[in-house]
C-alpha cells in the first residue's frame, strides 16, 4: 500500500487542542465519554465511574523538565479542571507513560482513586502517596464499582534507569461495563488481540497506540506502527478505534503528522466504517450512548 510519507515534522501549531465536553462531576451510566488528553492520558467516563490512564501532566517525558521530549500541545484536560477520579490505570513505567511529578499531584488531588497497575509498581505509586493500589499480572481481573477491569498482555519492556530492565510488568487493559472499553497501553503487534476481544469484547472502543514506529528495525518489538494497529483493532473486533499515542512528544524518526495520515490509509485499504475510525483532537470528547 503506498502511503504519504512527510520527510519533516510541521509547525506544532496545525495540533488543535479543542475544549473538552466530558460530564462533570460524572456521566450518567448510560453513557460513555473517552476524552483525548494527549498522548496515552485519556479520561474514560464509563457507568458513572471516572477513568484516567497513563497520565502525564508534565512539560516534557523525561526524568528532568530541563530536558528531554517537551509537549507539543498542552494537556487536553487542565490539572485542576478534572473530574474526581475512580481509578487510574497504569500501562507501565517509561517516562513518557508514568510521570513521578503527575503521580504526586493526583495522589493529593485525588485520594479516592484505585491505581490499578501491572506487576511491581505499587510501590512507586505508594511512595508518592498512592493509598489504594492493585497490580495485576496479564489475564488478571479486579472489580471496582461496577467494572470488571483486567489486565491484557502488551509486547513491550519496562525501564527507568539503568539495571532495571524488565523488572516490573507492562500490559494493556480490557474495562467492562454497560460499553467496553479496550486500552492498548503500549505495545508492538502480537498474536494475543484476538484472545483478548474473544475473553472481553465485543468492545465498544478501542484505543490503539499509532505513534512511535520509526525506525522498523528496532521499535517493531516496542510500538506498532498504524497499519499494525489498524491490524490489531480488526482482531479485537471492536466497533471504533481512537487512535492514541501521537502528536504529543517527539519520541523517533517518523515525521509528528504521519500516523494518523498512514492509519487513515490503512482504515480505508481495510474496508472500514469510515465512521469507525474516530480521530480525536487533543480535549476532544467522543460521547457514545
Amino acid at each position: 500500500m503506498l502511503v504519504h510519507r512527510t520527510t519533516k515534522d510541521p509547525d506544532g501549531s496545525i495540533f488543535a487542542r479543542v475544549h473538552p465536553t466530558f460530564i462533570s462531576p460524572r456521566a450518567p451510566a448510560s453513557k460513555l465519554t473517552v476524552t483525548w488528553v494527549g498522548h496515552s492520558s485519556l479520561l474514560i467516563q464509563l457507568d458513572g465511574v471516572n477513568v484516567l490512564t497513563d497520565p502525564i501532566w508534565s512539560e516534557r517525558a523525561s526524568p528532568a523538565q530541563f530536558a528531554g521530549p517537551r509537549r507539543w500541545v498542552a494537556p487536553g484536560i487542565a490539572f485542576d479542571d478534572l473530574p474526581p477520579l475512580d481509578v487510574v490505570l497504569q500501562s507501565h513505567n517509561h517516562y513518557d507513560h508514568l510521570d513521578a511529578a503527575t503521580v504526586g499531584r493526583l495522589t493529593r488531588a485525588h485520594p479516592q482513586a484505585v491505581w490499578v497497575l501491572p506487576l511491581g509498581l505499587a510501590s512507586f505509586v505508594e511512595r508518592r502517596g498512592g493509598s489504594q493500589v492493585m497490580e495485576l499480572d496479564w489475564w488478571q481481573e479486579r472489580t471496582i464499582a461496577s467494572l470488571r477491569i483486567a489486565a491484557t498482555p502488551a509486547l513491550h519492556f519496562s525501564s527507568r534507569s539503568i539495571g532495571d530492565r524488565g523488572d516490573t510488568l507492562w500490559c494493556g487493559f480490557a474495562l467492562a461495563g454497560s460499553h467496553r472499553v479496550f486500552f492498548a497501553g503500549d505495545t508492538g503487534f502480537h498474536p494475543e488481540f484476538g484472545t483478548i476481544g474473544e475473553r472481553y469484547g465485543p468492545f465498544d472502543v478501542a484505543l490503539m497506540p499509532i505513534g512511535a514506529y520509526e525506525p522498523r528495525w528496532f521499535m517493531r518489538y516496542l510500538h506498532m506502527n498504524p497499519e499494525e494497529a489498524v491490524e490489531a483493532f480488526r482482531a479485537l473486533k471492536a466497533g471504533v478505534m481512537v487512535p492514541i499515542h501521537w502528536g504529543t512528544f517527539k519520541l523517533t524518526d517518523e515525521a509528528m503528522d504521519e500516523p494518523p495520515v498512514r492509519a487513515r490509509a490503512a482504515w480505508k485499504a481495510a474496508g472500514l466504517a469510515p465512521a469507525g475510525y474516530r480521530q480525536l483532537a487533543h480535549g476532544e470528547t467522543l460521547v457514545l450512548d
